[in-house]
């Protein structure tokens, strides 16, 4: 008999025995999740990908300096000589495949380091064996210990004293053979940036029980202090001056994109959250399933990412906030990504021909004035500059944008790994090769997002959508709801970037086509074939170039508030 010891809580140990067969080996494993350990020292959790690759996961985001070791202490089940792995990916071999990475730790038990390094070898994430340790039954610690600072990232470790056993890619997975819970809602809101934080309010203050989730600690989306995105737009304009009003709740005071974190404020966001006695917050939760009844979503299940706890939300109603439409997706929903051909709308910024091309993602940066001489690793993976390419900036905000080329779900993460690459790549070529670098001298990286800034994904198609020519025209419509007041502002690849890194772009343009503000229809914040589905953010029913103006975060906001009432509305008269 084999037996899996996984770690899933923090010095919880859950035991699953599997039978082996005539295999006639005995052993046992123990599976310790990265995301559970005590203290996560200086790594940091990632959930953003687990739709991907899983699982969360602790990456040593630590800007080329090594950080404090992550610790925990798990139960040996029974005396003996142990194989360690561990589950991680060098993130660097896209554009390096057959390269040492930068991402490399070790992983120490009861103090003893194993024998071989992780997190630099490899294409995939994958399980990599570290060596062998003797353990005796009873209490040990386990430590993962960057070596760089730059981005090593650790799934899982691995003891097992099976002779012979090698862990599968799917060796994880039995982490999920709990039933979960379920709790009862009137709305459920999938998404804690501003739209869901938006929605969840307007529907308690409704009278509506209603479920916030959000899959970090922070709130807010992309204007959270991990992200640091500014608020966009204008509210309390148009035909219902009054929308909008709700941000003044939480907005914060001082503008600007990759300022300091205390420009963000993220505990105005949490107290707004928290001050609604029908709002129950849950985070960090990350949905992974929905589960439906023909056109009708009647619960989802979502993953505590450090616990991996499960829960089941169930409600009449169901809001998705994801940005990616995720929910949708799982529902079946009808949804699109990428741009339209222009015969499609009649668009006149459309292309000729559809294609894939998206706006895309954003790891914003800045540095600071030491006063002194500070130095920074050499940093060259996947893209070489010069003193005529590189970019002489202190910090990079909006524009420092990747993967308008690739999947925005399928490929984010390597959407995120190719921003923070070029931002190392970058500052490296500033500090240790530029013949003149008398103003970076004196300077060091004091904040690089690892939280990827979106701006476009798929988008769920509701019974209208807005198009070009809505706004161009200012077509009134009867269900007129929400305003738009941003520009059409359609990013795509910089000519001159594109020019000097053909295909690996990482700095956007665009176009500011002003528009007068325009009133956007109630249709295109639900699905047109999942009866109780809502949407707000930037996964709503538009075009590719109506996204353009209704993408920013208080125009987005005030979707929410839309879809809180609207969902209000429904519940009490039993309708859709």
């Amino acid at each position: 008999m084999l037996q899996i010891f996984m770690v899933m809580k923090r010095n919880i140990l859950s035991a699953l025995s599997i039978l082996l067969g005539a295999c006639g080996a005995f052993g046992a494993e123990l599976l310790v999740q990265a995301e559970s350990f005590d203290s996560h020292g200086g790594w940091s959790l990632d959930q953003q990908f687990m739709d991907h690759m899983g699982s969360p996961y602790l990456i040593a985001h630590g800007l080329g300096k090594p950080v404090e070791d992550a610790v925990t202490t798990v139960d040996i089940p029974e005396a003996g000589r142990y194989t360690a792995w561990v589950r991680t990916y060098n993130w660097t071999s896209p554009w390096e495949p057959n390269r040492k990475g930068p991402g490399a730790f070790r992983v120490s038990v009861n103090g003893r380091r194993l024998a071989s390094t992780a997190g630099d070898s490899g294409s995939a994430w994958e399980w990599q064996r570290l060596g062998e340790v003797y353990l005796k039954k009873g209490k040990a610690t386990i430590a993962l210990h960057d070596l760089t600072g730059f981005d090593g990232r650790c799934d899982a470790v691995l003891l097992s004293s099976t002779p012979g056993f090698v862990p599968g890619d799917s060796y994880t997975e039995t982490a999920t053979l709990d039933i979960p819970d379920t709790e009862q809602f009137d709305f459920v809101v999938v998404g804690g940036g501003i739209a869901g934080m938006c929605a969840a309010v307007s529907a308690a203050r409704q009278g509506l029980r209603t479920a916030l989730v959000n899959d970090r600690s922070v709130l807010g989306g992309c204007n959270s202090s991990e992200i640091r995105v500014h608020l966009g737009g204008h509210s309390e304009i148009g035909p219902y001056p009054a929308l909008g009003r709700m941000i003044r709740e939480f907005g914060h005071s001082r503008k600007g994109n990759a300022q300091p974190a205390a420009n963000y404020e993220d505990e105005k966001k949490d107290s707004f959250i928290r001050a609604e006695k029908l709002v129950t917050l849950f985070a960090p939760y990350h949905a992974v399933s929905v589960d439906t009844d023909g056109n009708r979503i009647n619960g989802v299940t979502i993953c505590h990412t450090s616990t991996g706890d499960r829960v089941r939300l169930s409600a009449p109603l169901f809001a998705d906030c994801t940005g990616d439409g995720s929910i949708g997706c799982w529902a079946d929903a009808d949804w699109t990504v990428g741009r339209e051909a222009r015969s499609t709308y009649g668009e006149p910024l459309a292309p000729q021909v559809a294609d894939s091309l998206v706006m895309g993602a954003s790891v914003q940066w800045y540095s600071r004035d030491d006063g002194r001489k500070s130095g920074f690793p050499v940093f060259d993976y996947g893209i070489t500059f010069s003193d005529s390419t590189c970019q002489r900036l202190t910090m990079g905000e909006w524009k420092w944008e990747t993967g308008m080329r690739l999947d925005p779900v399928r490929d984010a993460e390597k959407i995120r790994d190719y921003g923070m690459l070029v931002v190392y790549a970058n500052w490296s070529y500033l500090k240790n090769r530029l013949a003149d670098n008398d103003k970076f001298r004196n300077r060091s990286l004091d904040w690089v997002a690892y939280v990827n800034g979106k701006r476009e994904s798929r988008r769920l198609l509701g019974d209208y959508i807005l198009k070009q020519d809505d706004i161009d025209k200012g077509v009134t419509h009867e269900d007129a709801s929400f305003t738009t007041t941003w520009s059409i502002d359609l990013h795509f690849p910089d000519p001159e970037n594109s020019r000097h890194f053909p295909g690996r772009e990482f700095k956007a343009a665009t176009n500011h086509i002003f528009i007068h503000p325009y009133a956007v229809p109630y249709r295109c914040l639900y699905s047109r074939n999942i009866d109780n589905l809502f949407m707000a953010g930037r996964c709503i029913s538009v075009s590719h170039v109506a996204l353009g103006t209704v993408r920013v975060m208080r125009t987005t906001g005030m979707m929410g508030e839309v879809v809180g009432m609207a969902a209000g509305i429904c519940y009490r008269n039993s309708t859709t």
